[in-house]
């Protein structure tokens, strides 16, 4: 039995928007980090890195799953783990910008994902 062209158009819609927010928001939001420089000189090397691409990661999927409250949860954790840190201002500015700029890429990617599903 053939797959029906409309279901592999489907998979390719969600393989792509994934591909997306993992590639083209890392350049994003290295770009946009790159033009506020900061030496935090602590934390694992490239851990800022993997938490940005989980992060844009577990965003996407909550858009795609229609659960728009429970991306609170995404900042809630972030804060959480960086509450000391976020004591300093500076520091506090860069975790905004950084953190902001990936959840709205990966929200933008997700409703632009859902729009498309639906015109299918």
């Amino acid at each position: 039995m053939a797959i029906p062209w409309h279901s592999i158009s489907v998979v390719a819609i969600y393989f792509f928007a994934y591909l997306l927010v993992i590639i083209a928001g890392y350049y994003l939001v290295h770009s946009i980090l790159s033009k506020f420089p900061i030496d935090d000189g602590a934390g694992l090397k490239h851990a800022g890195l993997a938490i940005g691409v989980l992060e844009r990661i577990f965003t996407l999927t909550l858009v795609l799953l229609g659960q728009f409250t429970a991306i609170s949860l995404v900042l809630a954790a972030k804060s959480i783990a960086r509450f000391e840190d976020l004591k300093k201002r500076e520091f506090a500015e860069y975790y905004l910008i950084g953190t902001f700029s990936s959840m709205l890429f990966a929200l933008f990617v997700g409703l632009v994902t859902v729009w498309l599903l639906k015109q299918m």
